[in-house]
């Protein structure tokens, strides 16, 4: 009897299109897209210059400046040093080595993860390497998409090739449909995985997105669930790509000119088949997740906005080493066990980053705040992802609603999700963010950040606290 071939996941299928050679477990990989920015390639510039080497595949490569870049009104000027030797460094060698850049001027600016799927940069089936983990937005188009380091960065732009370690294959399926949505979002349902699961469950894997709910979501949605595959351990998410994926795409710079045609290939072969082995399946009820609010210090130290800070015996159930890790968030976050999360009061209120700064992010939030203002004491600030998402809003009248309801509405960049800006909080501020890290220090020395959906991050601007949003729709 002759045997019947195993099935290959999605996964499998991107992978093993793009193996160029084998060494041991690693795999050498081609990439098809390369995106940098300006903290992780200086260094991998400076390689090349010294090596005498040149990019190979400048027509691949695409970089803009986001981390560092400030957001404030009127003219953008970097006062930090640092910053600014990172952001001369890009634009030199860019100009050096032939590398489109969206610099500081340029009206396409905006974070790596926004600007590359209006670009069209992330097709179905292809691979996409950055210097930045959260590059697994991408995979949100079916595409392979890895954050990679320093010296990765280096090989590919000599090479355009990168060698990694063959992950295995894990599946999250989400069925069922969100209740009262816009109030319980995309982000509530990665930050109930991650609760889930842990941020080590998805270690040495990537992660497929599967079931009806993540069908039913938008392409931005998927966007905002794989970007956070990182906080679950895995170096990357992904979604089988479906006619949404297409229709976005459509027109883009960089999409196909005869995407129907290309289409027609990305739908049919682009999916799981139906004998295909994961090494680990998780499934979640999207009925039972609700709007999300973190206590702790990772991703993983979440409960829903209606719970209560959980004791330390609590959250480690039994594990000495979590239980002591709750111990230390709580005394950084300022927290007492059986404290409500609803009792919890804040002084900023953060909407933006490439977890939460698209246009639809944009367009829940400023649904919430509607006919309302920001409390008093509260300084909130909503920052678009890129230029495009920007004027896009501003053009819908978003921008505007904010400024009416007391929120500073700003230039498009990485801004407060990470402390590499003027966008800091203070030793002990306190913060609703729509950003995907809650590590100590991430937003400034001493804050405090609480992760939570654009609905949630504003509904909170306007009460000082937090609030079960799904009793304002």
């Amino acid at each position: 009897m002759i045997p019947v071939a195993a099935g290959r996941t999605l996964f499998e299928k991107v992978w093993d299109s793009h193996e160029v050679a084998r060494r041991g477990a690693q795999s050498l990989l081609y990439v098809d897209r390369h995106m940098v920015h300006e903290v992780t390639s200086p260094q991998a510039f400076e390689g090349l210059r010294e090596g005498g080497r040149r990019v190979r595949r400048p027509d691949l490569t695409v970089a803009t400046a986001d981390h560092n870049v400030p957001t404030g009104g009127g003219p953008l000027r970097v006062v930090d040093g640092d910053s600014a030797a990172q952001l001369e460094a890009l634009e030199r060698n860019c100009a050096e080595f032939g590398v489109e850049l969206f610099g500081m001027g340029h009206p396409g600016r905006g974070i790596v993860h926004v600007i590359g799927p209006q670009l069209g940069l992330p097709l179905p089936g292809s691979t996409i390497v950055c210097g930045d983990s959260h590059t697994a937005t991408q995979g949100a188009f079916g595409a392979l998409a890895f954050g990679i380091g320093t010296s990765e960065v280096e090989h590919v732009l000599a090479t355009q090739t990168v060698w990694m370690d063959r992950p295995a294959p894990l599946e999250v399926r989400v069925d069922g449909s969100l209740r009262r949505g816009p109030a319980v979002a995309a982000k509530d349902v990665i930050l109930s995985v991650i609760r889930m699961i842990g941020t080590a469950g998805g270690a040495g894997t990537i992660v497929e997105y599967r079931g009806s709910a993540i069908s039913g979501m938008s392409v931005e949605q998927r966007m905002t669930v794989c970007n956070m595959s990182i906080e679950a351990g895995s170096r990357a998410g992904l979604v089988a790509p479906d006619e949404k994926t297409v229709e976005y795409l459509r027109g883009k710079r960089y999409a196909p000119d005869d995407i129907d045609a290309a289409a027609a290939g990305w739908l049919s072969e682009l999916r799981t088949d139906g004998s295909a082995k994961f090494a680990k399946s998780f499934r979640l009820d999207a009925g039972a997740v609700a709007p999300q609010v973190s206590w702790g210090t990772s991703p993983g130290m979440t409960c829903d906005v209606t719970d209560a800070v959980p004791a330390p015996e609590e959250y480690g159930a039994g594990d000495p080493a979590a239980e002591e890790s709750a111990r230390a968030a709580l005394r950084y976050m300022g927290l007492e066990p059986g404290t409500p999360i609803t009792d919890v009061r804040l002084d900023r209120v953060f909407i933006g980053s490439c977890t939460n700064a698209r246009l639809e992010d944009l367009r829940d939030a400023a649904g919430m705040v509607e006919g309302r203002s920001v409390a008093p004491g509260v300084r909130a600030m909503v920052v678009p992802g890129s230029q495009e998402v920007k004027r896009e809003a501003e053009a819908e009248g978003l921008g505007a609603a904010f400024e009416k309801a007391g929120f500073e509405w700003r230039e498009s960049g990485c801004s407060m999700c990470l402390g590499m800006n003027p966008d800091v909080l203070s030793a002990g501020e306190r913060c609703a963010s729509t950003s995907n890290r809650n590590f100590e220090g991430r937003q400034g020395a001493g804050g405090r950040t609480h992760l939570v959906s654009p609905v949630t991050a504003a509904a909170a601007a306007v009460a000082g606290r937090f609030v079960d949003a799904r009793e304002w729709v």
